[in-house]
């Protein structure tokens, strides 16, 4: 039986029409929750500001605790961030569709050249990889990062081991190192 949140694979000719109106309902209202966590001020999320007293930007790499697991990385609003261990630290993605849809990865803005590095991030260790559609994507240590939908806030990790859309998922820390256990 799959772990709450993990996507299961299924021939479209089993699910009725019910089924697939849930998916997308529990898909909108997960978006909008998204959206409305990822707007509410640093103060509210626990997240850190910058000197200047403004949010880090989405696409900083930080370090955040998320209980059971210790501090691992996490983007600029403190939602964890994942590896996808097909992509092999390779600096090459193997996260698109479906996949990219759940999985979001961590993109630079059009313009910006490398992720800014928080507090405890190897700036070293940051780097990037293009997408097939030209996106650039951040990577630590030649791993391609990721967020998951259903996380909803910082310090979740409803993605750590989770093996969905082709492979195994995993939080990385900032030492650059796989957390593999389930928690």
């Amino acid at each position: 039986m799959p772990r709450s949140g993990e996507l299961r694979e299924q021939p479209a000719r089993q699910r009725s029409a019910a089924e697939v109106a849930g998916a997308l309902w529990v898909a909108v209202l997960t978006a909008g929750c998204l959206v409305a966590t990822t707007s509410l001020p640093a103060a509210a999320t626990g997240s850190t500001t910058t000197s200047s007293g403004s949010a880090p930007p989405v696409y900083e790499v930080r370090t955040g605790e998320v209980h059971g697991l210790g501090r691992v990385l996490v983007d600029g609003q403190g939602f964890t961030l994942y590896v996808f261990e097909p992509d092999r630290r390779s600096s090459s993605s193997k996260c698109y569709g479906r996949c990219a849809s759940a999985w979001p990865p961590l993109v630079l803005p059009s313009g910006v050249s490398k992720a800014p590095a928080g507090p405890g991030v190897r700036s070293a260790l940051l780097g990037k990889t293009k997408r097939k559609d030209g996106t650039v994507e951040v990577t630590y240590h030649k791993w391609p990062l990721y967020t998951w939908v259903v996380d909803t806030a910082p310090g979740v990790a409803t993605g750590q081991d989770l093996n969905n859309l082709g492979g195994k998922w995993y939080v990385i820390t900032p030492a650059a190192q796989l957390i593999t256990r389930h928690v």
